[in-house]
Order: C-alpha cells, then sequence, then structure tokens
C-alpha cells in the first residue's frame, strides 16, 4: 500500500506521463523565446557600453526598454523553470507558484497587445529610449507584420496550453497527495509472537523458608484422605493422641 502511495503521489500512470511529458516538450519553445530576450537585451546594453560610460544610474530612466526586456526574459526563465521542476517531480508547490505567474504574464500580454492595437499611438505614452532600439523593434515588426502576427499568436497559444496542462496535473496531484498523507496518519499496532500466560488463581501466601508451602501441602493431605474442613471432624495436628467420646 505503501508503494502504491508513493506512485500515485509521483503522478505514476499513463495519463499523467503523457501529460507531463507534453508540457515539459511546450516549455522549450518558450524558454528559446526567453533567453532570446534575455541576449537581445544583453546586446542592447553591450552595445550601449562600447560607446557610452554604463552605470547602474544610467540605466533608469535611460535604459529602461533593455532593462525591461531584461526583466521580462528572466522572470520567463524562472516560470519556466518551475513549471519543469513541477512536472519532473510532480510538485505541487511548483504548480502553484507557475499558475499563479503564468496567468498574471498573459493577463498583462493581453492588456499590452490590447492598448496597442486599438490606440495608434502608444508610443507616445512611453519613456523616451536613448538606444534607439524601441523604433528599431517596432519598424521591424511593421516590415514583417503577418510573421510576427503568427509567431504571437504560436506563443500565446503555447502559454495558454501549457498552464491549461499545468492546471489538470495539479488538480491531479493534490487529491494523492493528500490521500498519500492520511495513509500515513494510520498507527500500525503489532501485537508480540508469544503472548504470557495467565497467572495462577491461586498464590501461596505464605512460604516455609526451606521452600515449602504449608497451605499447598494441607491442602494435598486433606484431599488424600477424604478430609475436609467444613466436615464434623477437624483435622488438628494438637489433638492426635486424643481420645473419641464414646
Amino acid at each position: 500500500m505503501a508503494g502504491g502511495g508513493r506512485s500515485e503521489k509521483n503522478g505514476g500512470g499513463c495519463g499523467p506521463c503523457c501529460l507531463r511529458f507534453l508540457l515539459k516538450l511546450l516549455a522549450f519553445p518558450q524558454a528559446f523565446a526567453a533567453l532570446s530576450a534575455v541576449l537581445y537585451a544583453a546586446s542592447i546594453l553591450s552595445r550601449w557600453a562600447r560607446h557610452h560610460e554604463l552605470h547602474i544610474h544610467h540605466l533608469l530612466p535611460d535604459l529602461w526598454f533593455a532593462c525591461a526586456v531584461m526583466a521580462a526574459g528572466l522572470l520567463y526563465c524562472a516560470i519556466l523553470l518551475a513549471v519543469y521542476i513541477a512536472a519532473e517531480f510532480s510538485s505541487g508547490c511548483c504548480f502553484y507558484f507557475y499558475t499563479g505567474l503564468a496567468s498574471v504574464m498573459i493577463l498583462l500580454e493581453e492588456a499590452v497587445a490590447h492598448n496597442i492595437l486599438l490606440n495608434e499611438h502608444w508610443i507616445q505614452y512611453l519613456p523616451y529610449d536613448r538606444t534607439g532600439e524601441l523604433q528599431n523593434l517596432v519598424s521591424f515588426v511593421n516590415n514583417n507584420l503577418d510573421l510576427c502576427q503568427w509567431a504571437a499568436l504560436a506563443t500565446f497559444a503555447t502559454q495558454v496550453l501549457s498552464l491549461f496542462l499545468a492546471m489538470i496535473l495539479r488538480a491531479w496531484v493534490s487529491p494523492t497527495s493528500s490521500d498519500y498523507d492520511n495513509n500515513e496518519d494510520f498507527v500500525v499496532i503489532r501485537k508480540p509472537l508469544l503472548i504470557a500466560q495467565g497467572a495462577p488463581s491461586y498464590l501461596p501466601t505464605t512460604a516455609d523458608p526451606r521452600g515449602v508451602h504449608p497451605n499447598l501441602w494441607s491442602s494435598s493431605m486433606r484431599q488424600k484422605y477424604g478430609l475436609s474442613s467444613s466436615g464434623d471432624y477437624t483435622y488438628n495436628t494438637l489433638d492426635q493422641n486424643a481420645v473419641r467420646p464414646q
């Protein structure tokens, strides 16, 4: 029973294994996109550092675009690491961490996409980027609009599908882990192999120093000669020589 509980807790079975494999498979293209964002931000900072002095106080607000891309990429890498650990070890805590942060990120992406599609002058509300990379990125997207739209839709669909699979696995893992914990609460009571024999019904009250029990000896003598303490005759050692009355 204990081995079965462990296998259920680890997400054993064909269904959970297939879902965990699919979840890890969907994490690879997302990890590629997250690492690409980190490398892109690092290249912006590297080019800026070759021509200008790069200090910490210059990052904000002058280099806010590179910092925002770097932070988003690192956060996305942390989220994907959590979902990979959750899928590998069926960790409920990592599933909760991933589903929470992934939901927040998807909502933020929807808000940004909604603002860009409905507001044509959205770029005017952003701080000025001294590197000029934001303008270059907008020009690239406008020149390759169809490709960027398909890439954005594919990325969004992958994120939603990964979140859906993680929610299914989280619901699958939680009941089995609680059942396993409840099984551990049972206390196993083991009986001894040798049961001690009951004490004798009679116990001698007094014992002779030589090891002879007077009560046992007198009872055996009465049974041998047919004497009884409730009869007409009494067994008295002091009156052995007395003559019975005629």
